[in-house]
């Protein structure tokens, strides 16, 4: 039986490229010091008053339009993001009213680095049985917005201040972190394949709340109020990340997911055609070819580009290899990805 295809894709990039050599404007940091640890070179921000909706919406449009689907003609959308726009209500609903999809029930989903693989299985369910016949699918992040450095205009160069000592000694605690992140969105349109042996071939998808500290950002509504002058003393609007810990689980957990997924698809490594990766980190990435003893070819990168994105590295790099022709139909790929909560898996798809 013929299974789920991406039959559209695109991809949104905020503004002018930050550079590692920006970053050391802020915090104690270099291009080598970056580099060697994450494989990043630049990464973009949302400028002030621009959110994960704002970047979705350009990505959304490119999608559809790849597509030949009219915004009216879609079906369901999922919204990937652990930056939203508000609170509440979800940036999904706010996408579809902004896009056009006058009827599409709009679901955001907060599983972070992990989001588009559960995606896939959700949508795979409500094609198979029939409940959607074209479904949206978003990763956008605004990370900008937890950033540690607080004068925006020495990060860009334009003011020809220096950093007052108390701002650059935060910020530079929390490099750790606030080098990995960037912005930007991808949107993949996923509908019925007429093609037979296509589809979702294999899945293996976990969740571990007991490592949930290693990652995460403590600010919530277990206080009362859940916002107040103490949130901003303690730095409990910025995340916390235990980059050895999320390491570990990644190089660990991935590979064996992998194999799961792939034993599940019934085929094996060698018939993977692309590993499509979470872009977390190169050296995970790097590591887990390693583990899984396949090529680094196959595990195609652009975090040197665009930093994590978080839900939307999947999306825009699928979107950069539809466009660029590496991706084809008929193609085998495994995407897989770890992040908070922890989340992790793992999933085979004939394109």
């Amino acid at each position: 039986m013929a299974g789920l295809s991406i039959i559209g894709s695109g991809r949104y990039l905020p503004g002018r490229p930050y550079t590692n050599a920006d970053l050391a404007r802020v915090m104690d940091t270099s291009d080598e010091w970056i580099r060697q640890r994450t494989g990043i070179v630049q990464r973009h921000f949302c400028p002030d008053g621009m959110g994960a909706t704002d970047l979705a919406l350009p990505a959304a449009r490119q999608a559809l339009e790849a597509a030949g689907r009219a915004p009216e003609e879609v079906d369901y959308i999922f919204f990937n993001t652990m930056t939203p726009d508000h609170v509440f209500p979800g940036s999904g609903a706010l996408l579809a009213a902004q896009l056009g999809c006058t009827r599409a029930p709009a679901l955001d989903l907060r599983v972070q680095c992990t989001a588009m693989i559960y995606s896939l299985q959700l949508a795979n369910a409500l094609l198979e049985t029939g409940q959607a016949k074209c479904i949206l699918v978003i990763g956008s992040e605004a990370h900008a917005g937890f950033m540690p450095w607080r004068d925006w205009s020495v990060l860009d160069g334009s003011s020809g201040k220096s950093v007052p000592k108390e701002d650059h000694e935060r910020a530079t605690r929390h490099r750790g972190w606030a080098v990995i992140f960037g912005d930007g969105a991808g949107a993949l349109v996923l509908a019925n394949s007429a093609q037979p042996g296509s589809g979702l071939l294999g899945l293996d998808l976990h969740a571990a709340g007991e490592f949930a500290g290693q990652l995460r950002l403590r600010a919530g509504f277990r206080q009362r109020p859940y916002l107040s002058a103490s949130n901003l003393d303690d730095e409990e609007l910025l995340p916390v990340m235990e980059g050895r810990e999320i390491f570990k689980h990644a190089v660990t957990k991935l590979p064996e997911s992998v194999r799961a997924a792939c034993s599940r698809a019934q085929v094996t490594l060698e018939q993977i055609d692309w590993f499509i990766a979470h872009q977390a980190n190169a050296r995970i990435n790097d590591a887990i070819c390693t583990k899984l003893g396949v090529p680094a070819e196959k595990m195609p990168s652009n975090i040197d580009r665009y930093g994590n994105t978080s839900a939307a590295t999947i999306p825009i790099l699928v979107d950069e290899m539809l466009r660029d022709g590496r991706l084809r139909k008929g193609e085998l790929v495994c995407f897989l990805g770890l992040g908070a909560g922890i989340h992790w898996g793992s999933a085979v798809v004939r394109l």
